[in-house]
């Protein structure tokens, strides 16, 4: 159970999916929260619960365009920064997209942490700043970063712009690569695509490259306990640690679990890949991400990745059939 310090939390990108998560959590914990978003991959109705709180505040904007709520951004202790963009192929298309949406907007929450007084800064990094490194176990500090996506390049470069302001401006950041995260009010993910496509589709399922790409898949509940265990533990003015449950399961392995909670026969439905080894250029089809540092500091998963993913498909089948 992660101990709550009556903070004022400032969660930028809190209509996400991680994010509108994080908000539940300590808003439940008795905390006092103020959401950031613009709404462009965010969902006002996952917060919708919450608007009737005293400690609730939500800003309906780009957090770019921060200099114009500086009178409702007072008194914020810490900002949890889930803001970027969700989809890590877009770049196919729109190679900039990262840019815009990643590398200039944290360095924005840099600023705004600095010109109002932010204590800590919790960062939402990825395993994609490592690239592809094959069956590689990716440490911290000891595995090369060689992102291979702009996604991948957009996460380190906040994580160096984080660094400058915390070594310069005195402000505490933690930066967390992330394992691939599951769970209610997910937007995108192979196990939602699986379902979505079965729902349209009970006969044929299409799987991107050849459905032996593994990931290491960590449930929700379990980031957002990681990241206030660091949070309220790590004394470094800089850390940066992965959160991952250190398994893998293959995209194959998802699609059989994904068939069986839509309540189909595997035995029934053609299965159809696009062949290759990765879903699409600049995915990573291998990630091994290692768990053993946050391990040493006291905390680890409970939830392995099959369970996760399991956990995290029954609660989407729910939502898709109550839409």
């Amino acid at each position: 159970m992660v101990k709550m310090t009556n903070e004022k939390y400032l969660v930028i990108g809190g209509a996400g999916f991680i994010g509108s998560n994080f908000v539940d959590f300590l808003l439940t914990s008795g905390e006092s929260v103020i959401v950031f978003d613009n709404l462009i991959s965010g969902n006002k109705a996952f917060l919708e619960k919450n608007f009737s709180n005293k400690k609730f505040t939500f800003i309906e904007d780009d957090i770019l365009n921060w200099r114009n709520h500086l009178k409702e951004l007072n008194e914020i202790d810490t900002i949890i920064h889930l803001a970027s963009n969700a989809d890590i192929s877009a770049a196919s298309i729109d190679p900039t997209l990262d840019f815009r949406r990643g590398t200039i907007l944290t360095q924005e929450v840099a600023e705004l942490s600095r010109i109002i007084g932010v204590k800590k800064i919790l960062y939402a990094s990825g395993s994609g700043v490592y690239g592809d490194h094959k069956k590689e176990i990716l440490i911290e500090g000891i595995t090369e970063l060689l992102p291979n996506s702009p996604y991948g390049a957009s996460k380190l470069s906040g994580e160096a712009i984080l660094s400058s302001y915390s070594q310069m401006f005195g402000i505490k950041v933690a930066c967390f690569r992330f394992a691939n995260v599951v769970g209610p009010n997910q937007t995108h993910g192979v196990g939602l695509d699986f379902l979505n496509k079965l729902k349209s589709n009970s006969t044929i399922l299409h799987i991107l490259g050849d459905g032996k790409q593994s990931k290491s898949y960590i449930h929700v509940s379990e980031v957002i306990e990681a990241v206030l265990f660091v949070s309220n533990t790590v004394e470094e003015d800089f850390f940066v640690t992965n959160i991952s449950n250190g398994d893998r399961i293959d995209v194959n392995e998802i699609a059989t679990i994904a068939i069986k909670i839509a309540g189909l026969s595997e035995s029934k439905i053609k299965i159809i890949f696009s062949g290759g080894d990765r879903g699409w250029s600049g995915d990573v089809p291998i990630v091994n991400l290692s768990a053993e540092k946050l391990v040493g500091r006291g905390w680890k998963s409970k939830i392995g990745s099959e369970k996760a993913i399991q956990m995290s498909l029954i609660s989407l089948w729910d939502q898709i059939n109550q839409n």
